[in-house]
């Protein structure tokens, strides 16, 4: 076992074993036979020491001590290979869990040299992806390589070298999210089939995310965090080096894209699964109904709903991410998911005074009551105005901001700081209870010992002045207090800027104590009474807000359309020209508009009003038949031609007219 606590050491980067061990010559190939005969012969024998032995041996020695650059290698890891996946395969009964833990570590060790190429690991990955549920070893193997890789990912940043082994293809992905979808839904049944003792573990061990949802948490954070944080080169502003960092951009973008349309769907089926054991147990005559319709929002959090999808959420509302492509490719899902869950959190607010009456009377009309058919749901969500009413959404600007000195206040001490709260009408002022300094004037001496704050409503203490404050209640200085002392109730400051002014002047005395020096502590709010700001929302409802408004800025950002390009900024005011607007136009095979070459059959006004928006008749943009002129004429409406004839003095036979 020092082995193996050898390996648990050697597996930290930042110890100096690692490097050590990284720089040891690497192990000639007949040396590993030995270690691949003693497997065999303990294999043989069942000694079970032994074997565990061994697998520690190959982690160490697939990890810093091998490199299959030879045939005579190569055959060596090929039957290492073997021996490892015949433990792995071997039914339980022969074999115990910690051997087939050894062994899934040694395999993920020695990936890249059992598994050279890129098509032998994604075969791999496959098989653990796809037949993992089936068998055990399988599954452990999974998951080892998931944990690995998902570390390792954290670790490095997008576009390095590592980056495409340590991110798998789309494929391998996809059967990731799979598994992650039969996760949750699997852990979301469970709060409707099982005992209620089982319902009670459940809750005590989440949320543990499993290793394929902490790998697709891994490369979810690994896009979006390259994507926010992305800064190019300041020191080179070549040409090529913002090309590259262009390509790079569009690239995670593209990734992103892929990535995000993957988990929203699984997240709608999800969310589907969610709804319909909501609705059972809301229609089940079951003990805990209330304890299970409570926890269900806590096992919610632990799928990819709560690891996942909040994630994704704040990260789409980032500028990088707002753009059309996205806007158009993910509307449809986002939609779907906000009406599941308002749909969801809304049957959940509707049963919560039912929870109230469970018991209350005896004849049980309280539990019928609790039962939702299809029909009475409906009417239920139709009077309901929507899951937000009655809820108080947390107001974390309600909390205010505290100002206050040091405690207790210590000689020559000055002190200023300017709270603002933007959109404020006015600012409300609380003082703490202990607020005391000393306001004191020694006639022998002829000293102020003079400590009060100052307030001003302005950003600095040029502004109008409010009010000011000092002295104690404990007997200490001859003026004990500054007017009225502390002020014990709200202290109201017109606008949304309050500046603080505390000053000592020379020192206190030395029989005056601390308590008497406090100084003092204030909270300012926009609002007269605290909200309360401990609280928050139920998950299903923050969801739905969240979606919500990500689904209201992909909106707006569809409505905009395309962004101007700089050709359209220039050409703003031709554009705007009435006189190109009513120009004939048409519409080319290729897509092309150009000026339509023969005038339009149907009649124009003579007299145009500039004022009105003139429309075309529809056969205008219709395509002439017959030969054209090889370059095109725009032709005017009649009544401009009589206009500009008129204005010219060119009669009609003139050649400018022809």
């Amino acid at each position: 076992m020092c082995i193996h606590q050898l390996n648990l050491l050697a597996a930290s980067n930042n110890l100096p074993i690692t490097n050590f061990l990284g720089k040891q010559h690497p192990i000639e190939a007949h040396h590993l036979s030995s270690i691949c005969d003693i497997m065999e012969k303990a294999m043989v024998n069942g000694d079970t020491c032994i074997i565990r032995c061994i697998l520690v041996v190959f982690q160490v020695v697939f990890k810093f001590f091998f490199s299959p650059q030879t045939e005579r290698n190569r055959d060596i890891v090929r039957r290492s290979g073997l021996l490892l996946w015949q433990l792995l395969m071997a039914p339980k009964s022969q074999i115990c869990p910690e051997i087939q833990k050894e062994v899934c570590l040694a395999i993920s060790s020695g990936l890249n040299i059992l598994y050279p190429g890129e098509v032998e690991i994604n075969n791999l990955l496959k098989l653990v992806l796809t037949e993992g549920e089936r068998n055990s070893g399988l599954s452990q193997l999974r998951d080892v390589i998931l944990t690995n890789l998902a570390e390792q990912l954290q670790n490095n940043r997008f576009g390095s070298e590592d980056d495409d082994h340590y991110r798998l293809n789309d494929e391998l992905l996809h059967y990731i999210l799979k598994i992650v979808v039969r996760e949750s839904c699997i852990l979301i049944t469970k709060c409707q089939i099982v005992s209620k003792d089982e319902f009670q573990r459940l809750l005590s061990t989440v949320p543990a995310a499993s290793s394929c949802l902490r790998y697709l948490m891994a490369v979810q954070n690994h896009l979006l965090s390259n994507t926010i944080l992305i800064k190019p080169d300041e020191n080179d502003d070549s040409d090529s080096s913002l090309q590259g960092e262009t390509l790079k951009v569009q690239e995670l973008k593209t990734s992103i894209l892929a990535l995000a349309t993957q988990i929203l769907t699984g997240c709608d089926e999800v969310l589907e699964m969610l709804q319909q054991v909501t609705t059972a147990l809301i229609n089940s005559d079951i003990s805990d109904r209330e304890q299970r319709l409570k926890g269900l929002e806590q096992v919610t959090k632990a799928t990819m709903l709560g690891h996942l999808l909040p994630v994704l959420l704040t990260s789409l509302m980032h500028p990088n991410l707002q753009t059309l492509t996205m806007a158009d490719a993910l509307m449809p899902q986002l939609v779907q998911l906000v009406l599941y869950t308002s749909q969801t959190a809304l049957l959940l607010k509707t049963q919560s005074p039912v929870f109230s009456e469970v018991g209350s009377s005896p004849s049980g009309t309280s539990e019928q009551k609790g039962k939702l058919f299809p029909d009475e749901r409906m009417l239920e969500e139709k009077e309901e105005p929507g899951f937000l009413t009655g809820l108080k959404i947390p107001a974390p600007w309600a909390a205010g901001k505290t100002v206050e000195t040091v405690h207790p206040v210590r000689d020559n001490y000055k002190f200023k700081e300017t709270v603002h709260i933007p959109g404020a009408r006015c600012l409300y002022l609380r003082f703490d209870s202990r607020c005391s300094s000393q306001y004191d004037y020694d006639k022998s001496n002829s000293v102020f010992y003079v400590l009060k704050l100052v307030i001003y409503a302005g950003p600095n203490t040029n502004s109008r002045k409010v009010a000011e404050y000092g002295g104690n209640t404990l007997g200490y200085g001859s003026r004990s207090v500054l007017g009225t002392g502390w002020p014990k109730d709200l202290v109201k400051v017109e606008g949304d800027t309050v500046t603080f002014s505390f000053e000592m002047r020379s020192g206190r005395e030395h029989n005056t104590p601390d308590k008497a020096m406090w100084g003092f502590a204030c909270t300012v709010r926009a609002q007269e009474s605290s909200e309360d700001v401990s609280g928050g929302l139920p998950f299903l409802v923050d969801l739905a807000l969240g979606l919500s408004v990500l689904a209201c800025s992909m909106l707006r950002i569809l409505y905009n359309g395309p962004e101007i390009t700089k050709d359209e900024e220039t050409c703003q005011e031709l554009l705007r020209s009435k006189l190109l607007q009513r120009c004939q136009w048409q519409v080319e095979a290729n897509g092309v508009i150009s000026p339509a070459l023969t005038p339009s059959p149907s009649p124009l006004p003579l007299t145009i009003d500039e004022d009105r928006e003139f429309t075309y008749p529809s056969d205008v943009l219709v395509p002439p038949v017959g030969h054209y002129f090889d370059l095109p004429r725009i032709r005017l409406p009649p009544g401009i031609m009589i206009k500009l004839r008129e204005i010219s003095g060119l009669t009609v036979s003139s050649p400018l007219f022809c």
